[in-house]
């Protein structure tokens, strides 16, 4: 098994890092410390957030410097002010055997005054955010012409918060021959535009799967109404008593929201979103940290950088737009190879976002049911007695309140006093779900048990049967909307959805021309599709049935008449328009006259 002694770290480092109690390195780290030591290429490296990446490229880099020359050596970038104090606290229990060595971290919601100070003597290795770095750069107060070293920590997450001029601007003012390590837990395009731009003959070392998630994370789903999204988180975290988790909402407003109803509901918990200043942000945070908080509420943009170990849970109170905000949600948990679980409350029409997700993180999710009242019960039951059996006894506190004690309850049997030291502690969930209503989505029938039903509903008389007849049926149709006027499979599919108002209408086969598209319809919609337009006046756009030919597909003898039928009502339909129109023409020519 491969240690750190085996990386030929300096004894210095080591003996930090024993101080420490790493054993073994992780995978990122027994990959990345090689390469950084013995190589001289630029590192692409995606991995996990928790992974170990801090160690990753700090232990190489701390054996790489020359204590001895008073010059910035090593730049590391970071997204947020609390990454880059993380980055450099951790730089500083490595080397706090090694004499000589400075760190110093400059990053915005500081003084930056204090922070010039502590540059009046340059450090060999500068952690810094972009703005704050850019910011000393202009005034003159950091000198990067000496860098060897350029790390980008937590890419992906500095381009989402909107950094691409700055690093861009950075990457500029390091000299051309230093060697760029970058760290990115996703590989986004941008990513790969600076890789290509900014680095030379670089090397890529991905531990896991491109853009997916920890292999430690469970990922589970829960459906209910929109309307019952909260009284469902609730129940997620009472299932959970000992749960240490975050619960990420989409806007500041919405985190407010969730926070103060938690609060109020008697739950330990508190929100952290852009309104808060950098004092309240802290304080939330420091909190949170040493697990004064049990459930903290954020937003993606206000919990990027916060660094806290031994989540149990993540939960996403509203999916994210992008697959990859997924990706750093989840992330947070199950670090340091401990299991953690990532939950999603949906509603009914997200079905297909959690199939997008599982696809582009190459899991698997699992549907879950939203526990009952008496499952709550039973689980917080059961905490309360785990809690009694392992309650740690000071005997010398306690014992001399005993006798008084028994003396005081000899005259009820154990059964009795059980049953009251339970109803004391327990009362308020028995209480609260008594009547607790299912939350439960109920599951669509099964596919063939749904073919079976409207099967059965669709032959219930003669009209019904008919158009049972036709239903597998289709026409080739035809609109005046193409390339020209930038049409797509989507564009297409909301027109229709806009002009008929119904989303059953089956829109198959679409082919996009220069100035036509044509796609399929079953024959039973088809003339509910040209009425749509044929009344639509607002539309710029006209539909009909395309022409027999290389565009109109081939149908059995048996839908010819059908086909005829409907094309004849088309060119009735267009007719009746075109009467109509000229009608309308004449009508306003006369009252001008």
């Amino acid at each position: 098994m491969t240690t750190f002694k085996n990386l030929g770290l300096c004894d210095e480092i080591i003996t930090a890092v024993d101080y420490l109690g790493f054993e073994n390195p992780m995978p990122v780290q027994e990959q990345v410390i090689p390469f950084v030591m013995n190589d001289t290429c630029d590192l692409i490296a995606l991995a996990q957030t928790g992974t170990g990446k801090t160690a990753a490229f700090g232990l190489p880099l701390l054996n790489l410097i020359n204590n001895e020359k008073k010059h910035i050596q090593v730049l590391i970038l970071s997204p947020t002010r609390e990454l880059c104090i993380q980055i450099s606290n951790d730089l500083k229990n490595y080397s706090q055997y090694m004499y000589g060595t400075k760190i110093v971290p400059v990053y915005g919601g500081e003084n930056i005054v204090s922070q010039i100070k502590q540059l009046s003597e340059q450090p060999q290795i500068l952690v810094a955010t972009p703005g704050r770095l850019i910011d000393l750069i202009n005034r003159k107060k950091v000198k990067l012409d000496n860098v060897k070293f350029l790390v980008l920590d937590e890419a992906d997450e500095m381009l989402n918060m909107g950094f691409q001029e700055d690093l861009e601007t950075i990457l500029q003012s390091v000299p051309d021959e230093r060697r760029t390590l970058l760290f990115s837990a996703t590989m986004p395009k941008e990513i790969e535009h600076i890789a290509q731009k900014y680095m030379n003959d670089s090397k890529s070392i991905s531990i896991g799967v491109r853009n997916s998630g920890s292999d430690n994370v469970e990922h589970i789903y829960y459906t209910v109404q929109a309307s019952n999204r909260y009284l469902a988180l609730k129940r997620i975290v009472d299932i959970n008593p000992d749960i240490y988790g975050i619960v990420f909402c989409r806007t500041r407003q919405e985190t407010k929201e969730v926070a103060e109803k938690l609060v109020r509901d008697g739950y330990n918990a508190d929100a952290l979103h852009g309104d808060l200043s950098q004092p309240q942000r802290d304080s939330v945070m420091n909190k949170f940290r040493i697990r004064n908080l049990q459930i903290l509420v954020a937003t993606d943009v206000a919990a990027r950088g916060l660094d806290v170990n031994d989540l149990t849970h993540i939960i996403n109170y509203n999916l994210p737009d992008d697959v990859e905000i997924y990706t750093h949600r989840s992330g947070r948990t199950g670090r340091a190879n401990k299991k953690g679980i990532s939950v999603s409350i949906i509603h009914t029409r997200e079905h297909n976002r959690i199939r997008e997700i599982e696809r582009m993180v190459k899991k698997t999710f699992t549907k879950e049911n939203v526990p009952s009242g008496l499952d709550i019960c039973k689980r917080q039951l059961f905490y309360l007695i785990e809690r009694m059996e392992h309650v740690q006894i000071n005997d010398e506190q306690i014992d001399q309140f005993l006798p008084h004690l028994f003396k005081k309850l000899e005259y009820l049997p154990k059964e009795d006093i059980i049953r009251r030291f339970v109803s004391l502690e327990f009362n308020r969930f028995l209480d609260y779900y008594k009547n607790a209503v299912d939350l439960n989505v109920p599951d669509k029938p099964a596919r063939n048990e749904k073919q079976k039903s409207q099967k059965e509903s669709r032959y219930d008389n003669r009209d019904n049967r008919e158009r049972a007849s036709k239903r597998g049926q289709r026409i080739r149709m035809k609109i005046n909307f193409g390339a020209k006027q930038n049409a797509s499979p989507r564009a297409i599919l909301g027109l229709i959805n806009d002009v008929t108002n119904d989303k059953s209408i089956n829109i198959n086969n679409i082919e996009i021309s220069n100035k036509f598209t044509f796609f399929d319809v079953f024959a039973d919609q088809s003339e509910q599709l040209i009425n749509a337009f044929y009344r639509n006046n607002r539309s710029p756009f006209s539909l009909d049935i395309a022409k027999e030919g290389k565009r109109q597909r081939q149908y059995h003898s048996s839908e010819n008449n059908f086909y005829e039928n409907a094309r004849i009502r088309a060119k009735s339909n267009k007719s009746q328009k075109r009467n109509s129109d000229k009608r309308r023409r004449n009508k306003m020519s006369r009252k001008r006259f």
